[in-house]
């Protein structure tokens, strides 16, 4: 006889949709996978045998052919075991047939029947809910989860027998557990993190709140001890909340990563910041046995923090070229490609040469600080569109975070209706052909963005650059045009820093 059931696999951080068939047959007893399985999937076999007679279900002593269908597509992960299982007493007669139609199975299973979560529940929920699929079994660690994604109703499987015997009308659903009441993660230190704790720096906090509400990215060059590192860990204070979507999405993202641990979708920009003795893999993205997502994916939506950005090794600094302008990583295999989202706020901080003395007391050699300066490429110099010198504070107090993230919420809000229509979201996304609808200037303007540029000599891509931060501090100043000051202002904050 032959059974199937709808299951799903991960491939990048979306879900791929698969139809497990099992075919049971007479003949010398034996059990096969087909359909490009990985080396989990492959090792079924005995998982799926343990679990069933630890169930008290019969495991058919013929020939058992499983097929993963597409069989063009690699399937990795244990997550289809629970489906292989159900299809498998379906096809031997020990489930009616037509109970598996319009359900999508999920599942891991244990020696002892036991039904084991799955990593990427979301993303693999998600994909199964843009198929029609209307009921979905997941293990009971999962549930909350699956349950972010609407339009699907969501059952429950603790164990493969109490499965067993729901699906055969003996015994009710079991409710979906409770989610475990949420707790407040300690701030670092005693009070949690406030841009009023940064005395002095008012251009370098002009440069943050204009990076948080037009998505620039900034790099900001200072000796050690000046306040660089400091004022970036206050970045997540003052970004916009997430959207519905987008909320949804990061959570996908990091579900498929192994990250979310939580019951609820990930409302706050997501903010990483990785060592500086961090792979090019680990932040672009990659892996032999599976593709997983790298930092600059995890931090989708939100802010990418990398301290000492020279300290980088120079090879995976040069790749994250690609991914600032593009907004998402390519990482090609023999077996395909897979795209990674990666539509991130880069905050990078750097000293002035090796030693990061201020230059009256520096000791290093024109070779020394010539080398650390070629570390960062003008290439990646050029994708910053602010580049800030942060000098030694002062003892001035400035806004709070409440204060500044309001203004930049307004200004997010400004962008999101002017660029509704498009598949823009901030300012800084707007490609140079669409410069001219969406940051129009005057005369006057005009003048002075074009006399910027050639006194700074900049590149097309820097000239863009500049216009674009222009009509950010317009829209944090609530102005509808661009002026000739918010030209000179975004200009000022595009310095040469080596």
């Amino acid at each position: 006889m032959l059974a199937a059931v709808r299951s799903a696999v991960l491939e990048g951080v979306d879900g791929r949709i698969v139809t497990v068939e099992v075919h049971v047959s007479r003949g010398l007893p034996g059990y096969t996978v087909v359909g490009l399985p990985d080396a989990a999937g492959r090792e079924s076999r005995e998982r799926v045998r343990a679990a069933l007679l630890s169930s008290g279900l019969e495991y058919p002593q013929q020939r058992v052919t499983v097929n993963l269908a597409p069989a063009s597509v690699r399937k990795t992960g244990a997550g289809l075991e629970l489906g292989v299982a159900l299809a498998l007493t379906c096809a031997a007669g020990g489930l009616p047939a037509g109970v598996l139609e319009g359900i999508a199975v999920l599942g891991e299973l244990g020696l002892d029947g036991g039904v084991r979560p799955v990593v990427g529940t979301i993303a693999l929920v998600d994909a199964l809910a843009r198929t029609g699929i209307e009921h979905v079994i997941v293990p009971a660690a999962n549930a909350s989860e699956a349950a972010l994604v609407r339009g699907v109703n969501v059952r429950v499987a603790r164990t493969l027998g109490e499965l067993h015997a729901c699906l055969k009308g003996e015994t009710p659903w079991p409710e979906r557990p409770e989610p475990p009441p949420t707790i407040a993660c300690a701030p670092e230190g005693d009070e949690p993190l406030d841009l009023a704790d940064v005395r002095g720096l008012p251009q370098a906090r002009l440069a943050l709140a204009v990076a948080a509400a037009g998505a620039h990215h900034l790099l900001m060059v200072g000796p050690p001890g000046v306040g660089k590192t400091m004022l970036a860990r206050r970045l997540p204070t003052i970004l916009a909340p997430l959207e519905h979507a987008e909320a949804l999405e990061v959570t996908k993202i990091h579900s498929a990563a192994g990250n979310h641990r939580g019951p609820a979708l990930r409302t706050d920009p997501p903010f990483r910041q990785p060592h500086h003795s961090a792979s090019m893999v680990s932040l672009v993205g990659g892996g032999s046995s599976r593709v997983r997502p790298g930092e600059v994916s995890l931090a989708h939506r939100g802010a990418l923090f990398l301290d000492e950005l020279p300290e980088f090794p120079v090879h995976a600094l040069e790749a994250l070229r690609q991914p600032l302008e593009e907004r998402l990583v390519r990482v090609s295999r023999a077996s395909g490609t897979i795209e990674f989202p990666a539509e991130f706020l880069l905050v990078a901080c750097a000293n002035p040469c090796p030693c990061g003395r201020k230059e009256l007391e520096c000791r290093c050699g024109d070779v020394q600080k010539t080398r650390y300066a070629r570390r960062l490429s003008a290439p990646l110099l050029d994708r910053f569109d602010l580049r800030v010198k942060v000098e030694t504070p002062g003892n001035e107090p400035g806004e709070s975070s409440a204060v500044v993230a309001a203004r930049v919420a307004t200004a997010v809000a400004r962008q999101r209706v002017r660029l509704r229509n498009t598949p823009w979201r901030r300012n800084a996304h707007i490609p140079a052909g669409a410069l001219e609808r969406y940051l129009a200037l005057d005369d006057v303007a005009r003048d002075a963005w074009v006399g910027q540029c050639e006194v700074r000599r900049l590149t097309g891509r820097g000239a863009a650059r500049i216009r674009r931060v222009a009509r950010t501090i317009a829209d944090l100043d609530d102005a509808t045009e661009i002026s000739a000051v918010h030209v000179d202002r975004a200009a000022w904050m595009r310095e040469d820093l080596w």
